[in-house]
């Protein structure tokens, strides 16, 4: 298991642009179809923006048409932990780095097979590695 990233949110405040920290510590959303990888079709890995992990890989990318970059599964079943959010008045799942914490996105079931997912991040969250 990776060790996990343990940082004050001071820390994190120096680390991070303020809208990465938006995203990343306080759980907002970027607007839809203004996010840096939402059209990348490009190889490689997107990792957390926060603290470096690998998440997803471009194999499992997907245009979902809803304006975020979603993939239907991660790169390792450890690397993203599942939450359930209650905030907006909404029932959700809430996707978070297993390494460091930091807000990702959501996860619906409404995605293509082979999982039926659609993991809908922020751009902001994620950091692309080119293969």
């Amino acid at each position: 298991m990776t060790e996990k990233v343990m940082k004050s949110e001071t820390e994190w405040k120096a680390e991070l642009t303020p809208t990465q920290y938006a995203v990343l510590r306080q759980a907002a959303t970027e607007r839809p179809f203004t996010g840096e990888y939402v059209h990348t079709k490009t190889p490689g890995v997107y990792a957390c923006a926060a603290c470096g992990q690998p998440l997803f890989s471009s194999d499992t990318k997907f245009d979902s048409g809803s304006g975020w970059p979603s993939f239907w599964d991660v790169v390792d079943k450890g690397s993203v932990e599942l939450r359930h959010d209650y905030t907006h008045g909404m029932d959700r799942v809430e996707a978070v780095c297993s390494r460091c914490g930091s807000h990702l996105g959501h996860v619906f079931d409404d995605g293509p097979r082979p999982t039926g997912l659609r993991y809908c991040m922020n751009s902001l969250a994620l950091k692309f590695e080119k293969q």
